[in-house]
């Protein structure tokens, strides 16, 4: 696998960056806090999401940012792959908005896919990711530092050997669930044994045979009674139709009566209501004789000749037609009349607004004019601010005619004087301790001299050779305070020297002040200079604007005259309309009077004729109820004679001994089918315990085949605990060993110190460091940076020991080191690099990543990055250094 790409955007403090990563060593170079880590953490992030992170989402994100986009590009075993995942910061809480694998074999979405997807691919989870190929920084001695226990957990999972312990466990679950199972089963054929053995002691088929002879006996003599049951039944229903024939005679002659009485009745009803009617003609002749002289005045009072509806018709279209167009011209007169009144308002207002206007120009026209007045004066000011600065300019750079050091040097100079005068100040201190010293030392030489003491040696001075170097002492101390007073000299001068040069460089600050003052005064005076011209023709053409918008208002106010006379000629013609048709509707309303006067001289005439038509039809409904009485007495008549009194008296006594014999019939077969049914559920019983039986028999013969089958299985699961157990042992064993060579191969080329022999590796990743006189020392004895390669040394090696043992089949990631150097030495940096160029050249790491500030790892780099923190924003930015590891070096 190799990192091909990766792109960030708000990520933690970058912005914006875009990085294409080589093969072989790439250095990501820069200063601590620049942001160095984010990068390898970003590659990280894209692979497992949140699992990858110690803090939340909220924490990748920018401040100040809505969202956050990682993209990272890679290939794996031939193919290529591309991950974006995105984070909106929005809500409470960051949450994933996006996250995208494209692989060769298509597409995956989703956090929990993507992830799951990398893990199959990589065949590691982030754990592992960190464990084996990326040692983040501050977690160099993660694996020297666990406990064995937890190491073995490490280097299993890497090596996946917790799967073979997980495959052990499960077959090992399996043969105890097999085992309970078939104990179990075992249980149950020991119950079926017993029921099978109760139910054959009962002797059923036996038992089945008398009951169904007694069922069959039963049933015959239930046929029997049904029989005779039914001839009583057919005897009944002859009787009940001869009596039924009867009550229906009877229930009919009932009907003709109330019938024939009916008819009685709604023949007087009929003939009542056919007086009514002719009483009613009589008022609706009476009505139409009014109605038509209402018709002759109204007509009297209209212009028409008579009352011919199709007169009335046509005159009262023509009026209606002319309250029409009056009605229209009236709206468009109006409508006319608010136009002209709306424009003449309108004018008036722009003429109000133009007068305004005019007066709003008249005063800026004023104000600009003071204003032009206040710059003139402002500048004159201006002007004699800048003679007084040339001549402040003139008096400091005087001061530099016979300076030491020009204007642009000066600071320098100062600097100088200064280092020299700490210099001179220095030595002077040192002079007053040498001669306080010096002058305690003669003090002392006294002291014993005084004493009749050798000032060296302390014996008596009779004769001694060094009584004479006292003197010497007296020299050397007076020779020290002749040089401690030039010292003093030199402090004074440089001081005033010193002071000087703070004066003229105070001066060439105080010249960059004026200067610069001087520059902004001139650039305003020039500014408002430019600005005269314009202002002044500004003020003309402000004047000249008042008066035009005062013309133009003019103008509008006698339009505004102009549209309301307009607007009273409208609503003279408006009147004169009205009145013509308060005329015209007095007209229709007499026309439409005649109209209502001949529809109810019709509606008379149609009454009339309707209620003669009804008189005549219920005439002749009275003579078709005539005949129906006649109809239903001859047939009340014929029903009275047809009565026979003695059959009926014989269809009772009938109908009396069949029902008898029917109730007695029915109880004494409710008690013959309640023992048939007894006889048939004991039947059923019977034949249920045997199927019963049968079903035992049959599920004890496959109880007894599954028992068998649970048997070889029992064995078969408890062979496989076992091969899996010692699969994992033998395996662990042989990675131990190879772990263990690989281990002292990477620890001899990067080790130089001969205090060591070898490394020792047990079967539960025990580690042990033996020196060279045998004497074991555990891992957490060595030195920091002695711990920290040994560390080192460790990830190598089970690096080298997973990309061998998979051989290709899934390549391995980027070896990753972040902040490396950070426990090391400048001694242990040198073998740090040895390391990295023995993992590139011997083992073949495809890709290796090292983040570090070390400028010696900068030589190990066939890519250099650099990245830089703009103090300012607080942002990191990246760049590929493009220059050579020779020209570096």
């Amino acid at each position: 696998m190799r990192f091909e790409r990766v792109r960030l955007e708000h990520f933690k403090c970058y912005d914006d960056a875009d990085l294409r990563l080589d093969g072989g060593v790439t250095v990501i170079h820069g200063l601590n806090g620049s942001g160095k880590s984010s990068l390898l953490e970003a590659c990280f992030f894209a692979l497992y999401g949140s699992k990858a992170l110690d803090e939340t989402l909220d924490d990748v994100v920018t401040i100040g940012a809505d969202d956050c986009t990682v993209e990272l590009w890679f290939s794996h075993a031939g193919g290529d792959y591309h991950i974006t995942r995105r984070i909106r910061a929005t809500g409470e809480r960051a949450q994933t908005a996006k996250c995208l694998l494209e692989t060769p074999d298509g597409s995956y979405e989703g956090a929990r896919d993507v992830r799951r997807r990398v893990t199959e691919l990589l065949r590691m989870d982030s754990e592992a990711f960190v464990n084996c190929a990326y040692v983040r920084q501050g977690e160099v001695n993660k694996l020297i530092n666990a406990s064995p226990g937890d190491r073995q957990d490490m280097l299993d999972d890497l090596l996946q050997l917790g799967k073979l312990e997980a495959y052990r466990e499960r077959a090992s679950d399996a043969r105890v669930g097999v085992g309970r199972v078939r104990d179990d089963k075992q249980g149950a054929l020991s119950q079926l044994d017993e029921q099978i053995d109760e139910k054959e002691a009962k002797d059923l088929h036996e038992r089945l045979n008398g009951l169904e002879t007694k069922e069959k006996e039963l049933q015959s003599e239930i046929d029997h009674i049904e029989d005779q049951k039914a001839t009583a039944e057919e005897t009944l229903s002859q009787a009940e139709s001869v009596l039924d024939e009867y009550e229906q005679k009877r229930e009919e002659l009932s009907e003709l009566e109330s019938d024939i009485q009916d008819l009685q009745e709604t023949i007087t009803e009929t003939e009542t209501e056919r007086k009514r009617l002719t009483e009613r003609l009589g008022d609706l002749n009476d009505r139409r004789e009014s109605l038509a002289a209402t018709l002759d005045e109204t007509v009297a009072e209209t212009e028409l000749d008579s009352a011919d509806p199709d007169a009335v018709e046509r005159r009262l279209d023509e009026l209606q037609s002319r309250d029409e167009e009056l009605q229209s011209r009236i709206e468009d007169q109006r409508v006319d009349a608010k136009e002209h009144s709306s424009t003449a308002e309108a004018l008036a207002e722009n003429a109000a607004d133009l007068e305004s206007r005019a007066e709003r120009k008249r005063e800026e026209a004023s104000d600009l004019e003071a204003d032009l007045e206040s710059a003139r004066e402002t500048i004159a000011t201006r002007r004699e601010q800048l003679g007084d600065i040339d001549e402040q300019i003139d008096a400091l750079e005087s001061r530099f005619a016979d300076a030491p050091a020009d204007r642009d040097s000066v600071a320098e100079y100062e600097q100088s004087v200064a280092d020299d005068l700490d210099d001179a100040r220095q030595r002077v201190t040192e002079l007053e301790t040498k001669l306080k010293n010096a002058r305690e030392s003669l003090a002392e030489a006294q002291d014993l001299l005084d004493a009749g003491k050798c000032p060296e040696c302390g014996q008596d001075v009779s004769e001694s050779p060094h009584v004479d170097s006292i003197e010497d002492d007296r020299e050397r101390v007076a020779e020290i305070e002749s040089t401690l007073a030039e010292a003093r000299e030199r402090v004074e001068e440089l001081e005033a020297k010193h002071e000087r040069a703070r004066d003229l460089a105070d001066a060439a600050d105080e010249l960059d002040t004026l200067e610069n003052n001087r520059s902004n005064v001139a650039q305003l005076v020039e500014e408002k200079v430019a600005g005269l011209a314009d202002d002044e023709a500004r003020v003309e053409r402000l004047r000249e604007e008042a008066a035009e918008h005062a013309d133009e208002a003019a103008t509008k106010r006698e339009n505004a005259a102009e549209a309301r006379e307009r607007a009273d000629e409208c609503r003279s013609v408006v009147a004169e309309c009205n009145q013509e048709r308060q005329r015209v509707k007095q007209a229709i309303q007499h026309l439409e009077r005649i109209e209502e006067l001949l529809d109810d001289i019709d509606d008379c005439e149609a009454e009339v004729e309707r209620l003669r038509e009804k008189r005549s039809q219920q005439a002749e409904l009275n003579d078709q109820r005539r005949e129906r009485l006649t109809e239903k007495r001859e047939r009340k008549q014929e029903l009275s004679e047809s009565f026979d009194e003695d059959r009926i008296e014989e269809a009772r006594g009938e109908k009396q001994r069949a029902e008898q014999y029917i109730e007695q019939a029915t109880d004494a077969l409710a008690t013959k089918r309640e023992k048939r049914d007894e006889l048939q559920n004991a039947i059923g019983a019977v034949t249920n315990e045997i199927e019963e039986l049968e079903r035992l028999r049959e599920r004890r013969e496959d109880l007894a085949t599954t028992l068998d089958r649970l048997d070889t299985l029992y064995e078969e699961t408890e062979q496989l605990q076992e091969m899996y157990g010692s699969l994992r042992a033998e395996l662990r064993q042989r990675n131990v060993e190879t772990l263990e060579r690989m281990l002292n191969e990477t620890f001899d080329l990067v080790y130089q110190n001969d205090s060591y022999s070898h490394i020792e590796l047990d079967g539960e990743y025990r580690l042990t460091v033996y020196q060279k006189d045998g004497e074991p020392l555990e891992p957490e004895q060595l030195s920091g940076g002695e711990r920290a390669l040994f560390n080192l040394s460790l990830r190598c090696a089970i690096y080298r020991l997973l990309a061998e043992g998979i051989e290709g089949a899934a390549p391995m990631p980027p070896l990753i080191l972040d902040e490396p150097t950070v426990f090391l030495d400048s001694g242990h940096v040198t073998q740090l690099l040895d390391v990295i160029e023995y993992m590139r050249d011997e083992v073949g790491v495809e890709q290796i990543l090292v983040v570090s500030h070390d400028e010696e790892l900068v030589g190990a780099a066939d890519d250099l990055v650099r990245v830089e923190k703009d103090a300012t924003t607080n942002r990191s930015r990246v760049e590929r250094v493009e220059t050579t590891v020779a020209e570096l070096a």
